[in-house]
């Protein structure tokens, strides 16, 4: 099950982001050197669920939270899944309910941006139809990582 995402919920979304990100980003930030920045991005979901422009979802396996997705604008901006859940499905599901909602807002081409050492994730979004689109960007958090972005043509559903 796929839900909206509200005030009450930026424990779970930090809790999904953090273990989700320690484990998949290892390899890029040692926790020893570069630990999760945990209060900087609790304040980061409390933003994200306060913005209008902004959608927030979590997904569910027997009544507990699994996945989340968040999206803005043109953005797919977050797309998180607990590592015990990972190649389940969850990741797939959250994916396509964001397509689908920025297709229902307009968007005719979506964008993301992901590290350049994150192989899986970007195996993940290529497999989708996502094209890197030649823009990078240094990452905000030591060691500042290079990241890629992504594009998506959408077709637009009308109405």
């Amino acid at each position: 099950m796929i839900r909206s995402a509200r005030g009450e919920d930026v424990e779970t979304l930090l809790a999904i982001h953090r273990e989700a990100a320690i484990t998949a980003f290892a390899h890029v930030f040692d926790q020893a050197l570069y630990p999760f920045p945990t209060d900087r991005r609790r304040r980061d979901w409390r933003a994200v669920i306060a913005d209008p422009a902004a959608e927030v979802y979590i997904a569910e396996v027997d009544g507990k939270p699994v996945g989340l997705a968040a999206l803005n604008d043109q953005f797919l901006r977050n797309l998180h899944v607990l590592p015990s859940h990972w190649g389940t499905g969850v990741g797939s599901s959250l994916h396509d309910h964001a397509i689908e909602r920025l297709r229902l807002r307009g968007c005719t081409h979506a964008k993301l941006w992901t590290l350049e050492a994150n192989h899986n994730a970007r195996r993940f979004y290529e497999k989708r139809g996502w094209t890197l689109n030649g823009e990078t960007r240094v990452g905000a958090f030591p060691p500042a990582p290079l990241e890629v972005g992504y594009t998506n043509v959408l077709d637009v559903i009308a109405g």
